[in-house]
């Protein structure tokens, strides 16, 4: 899919930033994890075969939307995501999320039903059970790791933040469209460069998904169309993948494990981003 560009979306507080794929109809809505930014879906976009538009907004307190103020949460994302439809007159679409962008999703199909077509759940949106720890910042720091650390250090250069992503375990290949990935989400000045990504949006947001009614609500309630794309490994690469048991989601809505995948990369490389795209695109599902 070609002809990648940004636009800015006003939204309560600010613009919001959204990367757009391709032309005309159909417009399909894609919502990125709770530390990435639009730049996630950009592999997936490579696979749509240029028949519509992808947009894909950069949720506030990241990317090019990073200056939006909080609060943050899933229902405030969703509000987001209207805004977006709005500004490119799409009355109802299918809409991808992944990781956090799942839960952002099924809220936005809770809340603003008639908006939503259909639903692409990749790696994210059903209940997680909550990883160790007695608090939630303990928490936060144990399933996030590395992407949580970060927001707190401080690179001398592009290539220093290229070789911090680079020992990440999930990270296994390296291309063109995961350097832009993380060329995106760096700001600041050298020697004091810095992740774009908000820690107060980040601590609030995992909060929302892990104790939050409305996302526990919205899967509940959940009576939309939906698959779920399930990534084989965890999200650091580990064998156990982070939906451990699959047995739950499936029952409730078609679940299809995609192997050679983890929960970055089913996004970012093949074959989860052509698998994605092949889910967004199914005609048969709308």
């Amino acid at each position: 899919m070609t002809g990648y560009r940004r636009i800015s979306v006003p939204a309560d507080g600010g613009d919001l930033t959204v990367g757009l794929w391709g032309d005309g109809a159909p417009v399909l809505l894609a919502v990125h994890g709770i530390t990435a930014s639009h730049l996630a879906w950009a592999a997936v976009a490579g696979r749509l075969g240029g028949a519509g538009t992808l947009a894909a907004v950069d949720l506030r307190g990241r990317g090019g939307s990073a200056e939006l103020p909080g609060p943050y949460g899933m229902a405030r994302h969703a509000a987001d995501c209207v805004a977006v439809l709005d500004a490119l007159g799409v009355p109802s679409t299918v809409v991808s999320g992944h990781s956090m962008g799942g839960f952002v999703a099924l809220v936005l199909a809770d809340l603003y039903p008639e908006r939503v077509s259909r639903l692409v759940l990749v790696d994210g949106g059903p209940p997680l059970p909550p990883p160790p720890g007695d608090t939630p910042e303990e928490q936060l720091r144990t399933a996030l790791g590395a992407a949580a650390q970060r927001l707190t250090m401080r690179f001398a250069d592009r290539a220093a933040y290229h070789d911090f992503w680079k020992r990440h375990p999930a990270f296994r290949t390296w291309s063109a469209t995961i350097e832009s990935y993380v060329d995106y989400d760096l700001t600041g000045v050298a020697p004091e460069l810095r992740s774009r990504v908000s820690p107060e949006a980040m601590r609030q947001d995992y909060a929302d998904l892990s104790f939050g009614e409305a996302p526990a609500g919205a899967w509940r309630r959940l009576r939309h169309p939906a698959v779920f794309l399930r990534a084989e490994r965890g999200m650091f690469d580990e064998p156990v993948a982070l939906y451990a048991a699959p047995e739950p989601i499936a029952r409730r809505i078609p679940l299809r494990t995609v192997p050679g995948t983890n929960h970055y990369t089913i996004v970012l490389d093949d074959p989860g981003a052509t698998e994605v795209a092949a889910a967004l695109a199914d005609p048969g599902a709308n």
